[in-house]
């Protein structure tokens, strides 16, 4: 009967071992999500690079994770960069945020997107573009002025929207920012900026 259990435990001390990935810098990797081909589930992909905890989108541009929350499956990144002096995010070459559909991976519903440097053809849809419009205080600080008196607009990402893209573009919206769980009356000191991903729990 020992010998049963201290095998037992042998086999529960391996899978464990084998489907938990280590930390990468101080950010723990819960299962399922996986650093390696040796732990986690290789559907749930992210990358440790130089002790920095990414995520790449669906057109090969990495993300930093700020944060991951494995009771509530969710994530988040990092928003892309402003370039200095420009009102162009830093992944306009790959058309924004794209989320690969065939992955467990969606945007979630508690994101407030804010777009820049928008064209006239933005009006035409039902977003906040007023001088109301959050992102109008953003065009005030730190890499929001590059963008300061472009057309802008915000919208909550909700499960009517596509959950697997933020669309930057010529032509179109040339950059944009994000903000997790935005209230109403917050001040921007206290915004959580980031993009908020969650993860269908493996089967």
């Amino acid at each position: 009967m020992v010998h049963v259990i201290v095998v037992l435990f042998i086999l529960v001390t391996q899978v464990s071992a084998y489907r938990n990935c280590p930390k990468c810098g101080k950010i723990k990797v819960p299962y399922p999500l996986s650093t390696d081909e040796n732990c986690g589930d290789p559907r749930y992909r992210i990358y440790c690079n130089n002790g920095a905890l990414e995520f790449m989108s669906a057109s090969g541009f990495y993300y930093k994770i700020l944060s991951i929350n494995p009771k509530a499956n969710k994530l988040i990144i990092k928003p892309p960069l402003i370039q200095e002096n420009t009102c162009y995010s830093s992944d306009l070459d790959q058309g924004g945020l794209m989320l690969d559909e065939n992955l467990p991976f969606n945007i979630s519903t508690r994101n407030t997107v804010m777009l820049f440097n928008c064209s006239d053809n933005i009006l035409l849809s039902p977003l906040n573009c007023s001088s109301s419009s959050f992102c109008r205080e953003f065009e005030e600080v730190g890499e929001g002025c590059g963008c300061k008196g472009t057309l802008c607009c915000h919208f909550l990402k909700d499960s009517s929207m596509t959950s697997h893209r933020i669309r930057a573009r010529l032509g179109g919206c040339t950059a944009y920012t994000c903000v997790v769980d935005k209230q109403p009356d917050e001040p921007l000191e206290s915004w959580n900026f980031g993009i908020e991903l969650q993860w269908l729990p493996p089967f």
